[in-house]
């Protein structure tokens, strides 16, 4: 702080800025990072950055936050809401390739997101992106242990419920310098080294109090994720011998996230609710049911949406973070067994 108050830059690509995403750079592996101040603008940058036609199609799961959709329709597009596949919770590259042929209008932009950090094929979104010639940004919110780079850019959260929480902001990470240049300008306003704007854009920078939030937080890095990854496998050893609950693949060995989500057995959703409640645990159902549901999405195109319907009533995250004792997940577990051995 003392830094940020001896230069009297504040915001705007300031020394602290620059410095955060060439730490950035650096612990993910990108070619090229650009921050922003939060992820719902991040995602509508890298969109805007593409140029998909203005009113064109934006192919995204139900299954997302509702920032996903959001951000489309800030970038000028629309959302159509398609389905995932039932072991990622993703929409893979291949059935979006299918998928394009029952599109109800012309589609412009695909997102695909990586639900909870759930690691993605990012390869095989480069090469849909190659193939078909249309826009793709990867909704990774939650993804900061599990981003890997690739030319498709990805849009990570570094809002305060993320692994790496700086209170509020993001970053955008891609190996095309030229599209993260496209990015960064879109959040300054359109300016391109002078001040005329020559392009549509935001304002969406990170000021220099977030980048020396996040240079903290990238030091302390490692034991913040030992302490999610202690979190995380002690889950694993106590849900693992309860017939009937499942944790994502590789989570708590391979990848940590700030959420714990597990997938009940169909039909036992109130039941859970119920005891854990009782036991006075505090527990989230995501997404609101799937952006179909929300009032403000429930109007855009869809196809069916089965899978989704599954996950919706199925899937349950669970307390996360740092400090939660093992004895505490123990007495978690414990509920959730009497609730799987009653069904």
């Amino acid at each position: 702080m003392h830094e940020i108050d001896a230069t009297r830059w504040y915001s705007n690509n300031g020394p602290l800025n620059r410095r955060f995403q060439e730490a950035l750079k650096t612990r993910t592996a990108a070619g090229h990072v650009v921050c922003g101040a939060n992820a719902t603008l991040g995602l509508a940058l890298a969109l805007m950055a593409q140029k998909p036609a203005k009113g064109s199609l934006c192919m995204m799961p139900s299954w997302t936050f509702a920032a996903s959709a959001h951000a489309a329709v800030l970038a000028g597009l629309v959302p159509w809401l398609v389905d995932v596949d039932l072991d990622s919770q993703q929409l893979l590259p291949e059935s979006a390739a299918e998928l394009l042929r029952q599109a109800p209008g012309g589609v412009g932009a695909v997102m695909p997101v990586m639900p909870f950090g759930r690691p993605i094929g990012v390869a095989n979104w480069d090469r849909f992106k190659s193939d078909t010639g249309l826009a793709v940004v990867i909704d990774a919110a939650a993804a900061f242990d599990t981003l890997t780079p690739s030319r498709v850019p990805a849009v990570v959260s570094l809002h305060a419920t993320k692994a790496l929480g700086i209170g509020e902001g993001c970053f955008i990470a891609s190996d095309d310098g030229s599209l993260i240049e496209e990015i960064a300008e879109g959040a300054n306003f359109g300016f391109s080294n002078s001040r005329e704007a020559v392009r549509p854009a935001l304002n969406g920078k990170l000021s220099e109090y977030g980048a020396a939030v996040g240079l903290a937080a990238l030091e302390l890095w490692p034991h913040t994720r030992a302490a999610y990854k202690r979190v995380a496998t002690s889950y694993s050893r106590s849900l693992g011998s309860i017939s009937g609950l499942s944790l994502p693949e590789g989570f708590g060995e391979k990848w940590i996230s700030s959420t714990v989500t597990i997938g009940l057995p169909p039909g036992s959703m109130d039941r859970a609710l119920t005891a854990l409640a009782k036991g006075g645990v505090g527990v989230r159902r995501w997404w609101g049911g799937g952006l179909h549901r929300h009032a403000a999405f429930e109007h855009f195109p869809r196809l069916p949406l089965q899978t989704t319907d599954i996950l919706v009533a199925t899937q349950l995250g669970l307390p996360c973070w740092t400090d939660l004792a093992d004895e505490t997940i123990s007495r978690i577990c414990s509920i959730l067994s009497e609730v799987a051995a009653a069904g």
